[in-house]
């Protein structure tokens, strides 16, 4: 049994009823944190957010110190000769593809996730625009990453991104998590009933 699998049977045998956070914090939408302009660097270069700061997309932002983006993989030499072009130095690669691009004036670092998941393409096609109007990943492909890393704060993220779907929505999502993470179903069936558990189930 996976770790993560094992905590959530732990949390939905101990979850009550209405303790998630109020639906007044929740329907914040803010973009506090900076972000350097990653279009003028990438240019043509698709690119969305993901991790943290993504999630400002459908949920209140929280506190990262990083800044994590997703791009193809066929993109990975030009983006890094655009960070380098730009003034940053290049380390890595990340264990999971990719590179970080570290500011010359000390802000935050840019983790670079490069992917050939056969999903990107859509996803690249069609973010969703977060409060500052950067592409954030969709929904559905935010909540996978989240689900496949499966930390405690990533599946406290995919509550929230379940918080107020609609039935047709959730059903699109598993159709998603089944075709692509066939093994997470039963952790994604377990998040959807503790997100309405603690934020209300959909009406």
């Amino acid at each position: 049994m996976r770790p993560a699998t094992a905590f959530l049977q732990i949390a939905l045998r101990r979850a009550a009823r209405g303790t998630g956070s109020s639906a007044v914090f929740l329907d914040r939408r803010t973009a506090m944190i900076p972000t350097p302009d990653l279009g003028a660097i990438l240019g043509s270069t698709p690119w969305v957010l993901i991790g943290g700061l993504a999630l400002r997309a459908y949920a209140p932002e929280r506190m990262t110190l990083d800044v994590d983006i997703m791009i193809h993989a066929d993109d990975e030499a030009s983006a890094k000769a655009a960070f380098q072009r730009a003034g940053y130095m290049i380390t890595g690669p990340l264990t999971i593809g990719g590179f970080t691009a570290h500011p010359a004036d000390g802000s935050a670092l840019i983790d670079v996730l490069a992917s050939s998941a056969p999903w990107l393409a859509e996803a690249l096609a069609a973010p969703t625009p977060d409060p500052a109007g950067l592409p954030a990943m969709p929904r559905p492909y935010l909540l996978l990453l989240k689900l496949q890393a499966g930390r405690t704060q990533d599946l406290a993220d995919v509550q929230r991104l379940l918080r107020g779907t609609s039935e047709a929505d959730r059903a699109a999502m598993r159709v998603i998590v089944v075709q692509y993470a066939a093994d997470l179903v039963e952790d994604y069936d377990a998040l959807v009933m503790l997100a309405d558990l603690e934020f209300g189930a959909v009406n």
